[in-house]
């Protein structure tokens, strides 16, 4: 099967800190993409470099085919990213977010209406989109940010954290529209902290800690390596990045939004 990421010898350094160490993993086309780890392990900067926000030290990666560093631009073309921010605006209503960053991504206006309003039906958000988004609830709010993200009609959709903080029916409605996207061949990074969503979602797992990675499988290989009887993927988690509380590392200082605004303006 096609490859659609290749990732080879990635590192990023934020002077004398390491916080991606010389990864190199694949994905494949079409495929749901674990990513996970601790708080400071290194997921959300390779997710960075992976989507052009920030360059990598060393190493390269290549996305739909283009070279993240010498391409970036044909690589934000083919992807969309929902980060851990949510990037909205509360005073324009659901379609007017949408309708202005398709303006933002160079989307022919007739073309941004048609897909705004086909991702808002799609995920249950039409009766909304003529009201402020200021009013919503954070798990309407983010399912108008994941709108956002696929009106480029992406490729390769980047998901970080699309269910945390959510009520139990939103997140299961996310998850769903997830396997969703995957049926139409959409291929999905997902990283998340809760062990049962990506079990459940993930065709292959990639753990990083400490800015490496430490395995790479399907969730039931992982968790039948494990010497854990009927092991869960917490289990396999937890025994191989151990049980000390994590604390968020600072490295990279620039929030997610300040990149995205540089570099969403530039989608196409």
């Amino acid at each position: 099967m096609e490859n659609v990421i290749e990732v080879s010898n990635l590192t990023k350094k934020f002077k004398e800190f390491t916080a991606v160490d010389n990864i190199s993993f694949k994905v494949k086309k079409g495929e749901i993409f674990g990513f996970l780890g601790p708080n400071g392990a290194g997921k959300s900067t390779t997710i960075r470099m992976l989507t052009t926000l920030i360059r990598p030290t060393s190493g390269q990666a290549f996305v739909a085919g283009h070279n993240i560093t010498t391409q970036a631009g044909d690589v934000r073309e083919h992807i969309g990213l929902v980060a851990e921010k949510i990037i909205l605006y509360d005073r324009l209503t659901a379609l007017e977010n949408l309708k202005f960053f398709g303006k933002l991504y160079h989307i022919p206006k007739s073309t941004a209406q048609e897909r705004a309003e086909k991702w808002l039906t799609t995920l249950e958000m039409d009766k909304w989109q003529d009201k402020m988004v200021g009013t919503f609830s954070t798990g309407m709010k983010q399912r108008v940010n994941i709108a956002r993200a696929l009106l480029t009609e992406p490729e390769v959709m980047f998901l970080d954290e699309p269910t945390l903080g959510l009520d139990p029916q939103t997140s299961r409605s996310i998850r769903d529209f997830i396997k969703d996207l995957h049926a139409h061949g959409v291929t999905v990074i997902l990283t998340t902290h809760i062990m049962p969503e990506a079990d459940e979602l993930s065709d292959t797992i990639a753990i990083i800690d400490h800015g490496r990675i430490i395995a790479v499988d399907t969730p039931a290989n992982l968790k039948k390596a494990n010497q854990k009887p009927n092991a869960s993927l917490e289990d396999v988690f937890l025994a191989l990045t151990g049980r000390d509380m994590r604390e968020e590392t600072h490295g990279d200082v620039s929030s997610v939004s300040d990149h995205i605004f540089g570099a969403k303006s530039r989608v196409r």
